[in-house]
């Protein structure tokens, strides 16, 4: 694929995450919603909210490109398309947040080919941030270019992120993962989105993220965003409770991080 067409992408991913954020944002202002079920779980939750922003962002991307297949977090959707392209989309990742009045969510759409994520953008309507990324280009932030951590020396000196299942198991599982990892770095956030967490990974304001329990939507734009800052990704193997999951960081810090057995 040549540079024109992966940046012609590239828009129309901002395009529909801008747009969405929009929509969310006007809801998130309107106050709480109402209707709500659960997922996986009853502490997954989905609401209209996101389903609102599934359909916003299908039909833009649908009208200009309705041969592209398409990977939605909301109401079971994947469709194969015929182009060699999909795009895989988070309408809103940090629900749980939304839901609960806590400013820390986004929006995350991300456009695939067989090599693996093309183009990415994570927006975050309530700071008006957009992490945006080509592969093989540098990341940006706001259309500036982004650069991971240099802070830490050591891994004592490391600001981690993380996330936890919505399983009680699997929940117990990663418990045991933080006793380990909590003494031997400077501290660990927990905020809510993997897809956010990834950008702020990107821009350096963490050193590290790690997460077990992710699916495609959760990193397809996120990961691409920390490649292309610079920073090396490595897959966490199921095993026991603790499901499939990534790790990301700076090439320094990962040797260490992985040695606690993550």
């Amino acid at each position: 694929m040549d540079v024109t067409e992966a940046h012609e992408l590239l828009a129309l991913a901002s395009e529909a995450a801008l747009a969405a954020g929009d929509l969310l944002l006007a809801r998130f202002e309107a106050g709480p919603e109402h209707d709500i079920s659960a997922k996986s779980t009853p502490t997954d939750l989905v609401s209209e909210a996101d389903l609102a922003s599934q359909r916003a962002i299908r039909e833009l991307i649908a009208g200009r490109r309705p041969d592209d297949g398409f990977l939605g977090e909301e109401d079971g959707t994947d469709v194969a398309g015929s182009s060699g392209l999909k795009w895989v989309v988070d309408p809103l990742d940090g629900t749980i947040n939304f839901l609960f009045g806590i400013p820390q969510w986004c929006v995350s759409v991300a456009v695939k080919d067989a090599q693996g994520t093309i183009a990415g953008v994570i927006h975050d309507p309530m700071a008006g941030e957009t992490f945006s990324a080509v592969r093989g280009e540098q990341a940006t932030l706001n259309g500036i270019a982004m650069a991971p951590s240099s802070r830490p020396g050591s891994l004592a000196q490391a600001l981690v992120s993380t996330g936890f299942a919505y399983d009680a198991r699997v929940r117990a599982a990663q418990g045991e993962v933080f006793a380990r990892l909590i003494t031997e770095v400077r501290d660990v956030r927990r905020f809510g989105s993997a897809a956010l967490d990834l950008a702020w990974t990107a821009a350096g304001r963490y050193d590290a993220f790690f997460e077990r329990t992710l699916k495609q939507w959760d990193i397809a734009a996120g990961v691409l965003l920390c490649e292309c800052a610079g920073l090396v990704v490595h897959e966490l193997p199921a095993r026991g409770e603790l499901p499939w999951g990534l790790l990301v960081a700076a090439p320094s810090l990962a040797p260490a991080l992985l040695a606690l057995d993550l």
